[in-house]
């Protein structure tokens, strides 16, 4: 079964693909997680592992953040509601993991930027805010309830106290109960609060989109690094032309030659692709493989067992976390 249900990807492409939200109910009916909550903490207790830990405050202090590395007392110490644990990049260390990339296969690969997982507890969230980026939240465990809102932009108030970017005043405009095998699509700047009825687990799958400022910084350094060296030159002057002001003929002028520059599609094809992907955490492809994997995802974290969150089972009836 295709994740878009009965919609087909050249629709979903052309009505859907980062302009409106999808829900999609069992889309991956059939999915087992190779990774459970207990293993995600364990996870979060190592020095190259990307982690955050989410606690819903109160008017005073509202969405406290902390990052890992976490230590194990980190986790005995929560309380039994109202946190979230986040890890990023889980398909780089459960390899098995980025196999779900291959249910999206309707869009390039190398759009892709990771696999986020997130495992609350009940009445945990990371409040309501907006992300530049596609991504497809997929329900692994137990019930999230999502509340969607307006297009939001640099100009959206945000909450005061808090690290996190929250939308201030958040007004939803709709709202969906996931259950284990659904699927949410959101795009980019698109308002969104996902809240745990109970202890649950999601996976977030997201699209790289960087912003246009860092990619011509980084064209930047590509030209000088190719010898480039061409320099900034006048158009024809005449006495006195622009002699106290900057005249539009001098703006238009640089403008041409930067643009000039850049008018090389080998240049911008090879800067492209090598950019786009980069590996996320470079540093660790020369160290990661599936034997040191495995020293993560078995080791004894607590007294001789996994690392225990404290929330019970929450795979559903069939014994599938889907």
């Amino acid at each position: 079964m295709s994740v878009l249900g009965d919609l087909p990807p050249e629709r979903f492409l052309a009505d859907y693909w980062q302009q409106q939200p999808l829900l999609v109910r069992g889309a991956l009916a059939d999915f087992v997680s190779p990774i459970d909550g207990d293993e995600l903490a364990g996870l979060a207790l190592e020095q190259e592992v990307e982690s955050r830990l989410v606690t819903t405050g109160d008017m005073a202090r509202p969405w406290q953040l902390r990052l890992g590395p976490f230590a194990a007392d980190d986790f005995m110490q929560l309380a039994d509601r109202d946190w979230t644990l986040l890890v990023q990049a889980v398909d780089l260390w459960c390899p098995k993991l980025a196999n779900l990339y291959d249910r999206f296969d309707f869009l390039p690969r190398w759009r892709t930027d990771d696999i986020m997982a997130s495992y609350a507890a009940p009445g945990g969230s990371v409040g309501p805010h907006f992300d530049q980026y596609d991504v497809f939240l997929v329900q692994i465990e137990g019930h999230r309830r999502w509340q969607i809102g307006a297009k939001c932009d640099a100009s959206t108030p945000l909450l005061s106290g808090t690290e996190l970017q929250i939308i201030d005043n958040f007004q939803p405009v709709e709202e969906w109960l996931l259950g284990p095998g659904d699927l949410l699509y959101l795009p980019p700047g698109v308002g969104h609060w996902g809240v745990a009825e109970d202890a649950c687990m999601t996976f977030s799958i997201g699209f790289r989109s960087p912003l246009l400022a860092d990619m011509l910084a980084d064209l930047a350094v590509e030209l000088s690094a190719q010898g480039f060296d061409r320099h900034y030159r006048d158009p024809a002057l005449v006495p006195a032309f622009g002699k106290n002001q900057i005249d539009p003929v001098f703006v238009q002028h640089a403008k041409r030659q930067l643009l000039e520059l850049l008018d090389n599609d080998a240049l911008i094809a090879d800067w492209f692709a090598r950019y786009m992907t980069a590996p996320k955490y470079p540093d660790l492809l020369e160290t990661l493989h599936e034997s040191r994997l495995a020293s993560y995802m078995g080791r004894d974290y607590c007294n001789g067992e996994p690392l225990d969150l404290g929330q019970g089972e929450v795979r559903d009836s069939d014994n599938h976390a889907k």
